[in-house]
């Protein structure tokens, strides 16, 4: 059974970098043909892809992010990292990762870590 435990600061000042962590157990984040994402959701709102880290280590991030994304990935802790960079209370929101087979077919999901952008 694989499991996700997202980990990281609930509050973020403006300006500042957000870094999250993704605890994967009961599979490899190295597991052929699958891909890790991060996806948020701020208050209100629908869900937003961040972007992702394929099983080869290639990442893509959501275009309107990209400049301020890096998802990234420890595969001898199994473990993902997402930073995310000069923080706004538009970033506001609560954070997944997932995990699936790709085409936004989501298999496993974190429970969510809320992160609040304020002074």
């Amino acid at each position: 059974q694989v499991q996700l435990q997202e980990s990281g600061p609930g509050l973020v000042k403006p300006s500042q970098t957000l870094s999250l962590t993704c605890i994967v157990s009961g599979g490899s984040i190295t597991t052929d043909n699958y891909y890790w994402t991060w996806i948020r959701q701020p208050p209100g709102k629908g869900l937003e892809w961040i972007g992702y880290i394929a099983y080869t280590g290639s990442t893509i991030y959501s275009p309107s992010l990209k400049s301020r994304t890096s998802i990234s990935r420890d595969t001898s802790k199994n473990q993902l990292t997402l930073q995310l960079t000069s923080m706004t209370p538009e970033d506001t929101a609560v954070y997944y990762c997932a995990g699936g087979a790709g085409g936004n077919e989501y298999d496993y999901w974190g429970q969510g870590t809320q992160v609040t952008v304020s002074s």
